[in-house]
């Protein structure tokens, strides 16, 4: 596996005299599921949002493929992808419309717009429900039409942020095999989640923030060895003993 596809050096991020990032450096391979986690205000948005090209650091950079999102940031757009947590849907148009019109704007021909959203609504487990309104559909369905949008531009790296919030297991369960299926076939991916147990079975190597800076980094195993036998201790468990019991709000 090559790496660095991804690296962020010293990024640092002041909001009206808070520093939301703080110093924040990683490398994240080709082809690897790399997780962000960390409680609330830990500055995990704030990174991403400086990773995906949406907000330009105070200081330090990041590359991605090797060009820099302080003086590419154009170009990096072209073969990135972002799956919001919050849905970026029109409800009263149908999962198909969506695709199209999200394609359209990514700068695919009408053709070509139409043959990726069949082929990404397959990919989703959606074909069947190309022309209902997503209005209708369940918080489940309407997290993989979220998804399919995100990869209209087949994008080489994607960010997906809090992709399975209050959905069905099943659903999530199929999110779950696409992230996998989607890495196997080469793409990489930036992946964020409050559910430790998604991070544990998901993520080739994980980051934990917290106050703006990167706390701890490794694989799921070294993590939890760090903290125990990682037969008897959970990633919640390492999550907690790095980052206190104290509530987040």
């Amino acid at each position: 596996m090559d790496t660095g596809f991804l690296t962020a050096n010293n990024l640092r991020k002041n909001f009206n005299g808070v520093q939301a990032v703080d110093g924040v450096s990683f490398t994240i391979n080709r082809q690897e599921i790399f997780g962000l986690l960390g409680p609330n205000g830990a500055g995990k948005t704030t990174t991403i949002r400086m990773l995906s090209t949406v907000l330009t650091p105070d200081t330090g950079d990041v590359k991605v493929d090797g060009h820099s999102v302080q003086r590419e940031s154009s170009h990096i757009r072209k073969f990135i992808g972002v799956c919001p947590q919050d849905l970026a849907l029109y409800e009263e148009l149908s999962a198909m419309d969506n695709l199209m019109f999200f394609g359209r704007m990514a700068g695919l021909s009408s053709s070509e717009a139409k043959d990726r959203a069949l082929e990404n609504l397959t990919l989703v487990g959606l074909q069947d429900r190309a022309k209902g309104t997503v209005d209708k559909f369940s918080g489940g369905m309407k997290r993989r039409v979220n998804l399919a949008i995100a990869l209209m531009n087949r994008p080489a790296l994607l960010f997906l942020d809090e992709p399975t919030v209050g959905i069905d297991p099943q659903s999530r369960n199929h999110i779950f095999e696409t992230i996998l299926r989607l890495r196997d076939e080469g793409m990489t991916v930036l992946y964020t989640t409050h559910y430790m147990e998604e991070a544990d079975r998901l993520c080739d190597r994980l980051a934990i923030m917290d106050h703006g800076q990167i706390i701890a980094i490794g694989t799921p195993l070294e993590l939890k060895s760090g903290t125990g036998q990682p037969d008897h201790v959970t990633l919640e468990e390492v999550f907690l003993n790095l980052t206190g019991h104290r509530l987040r709000d």
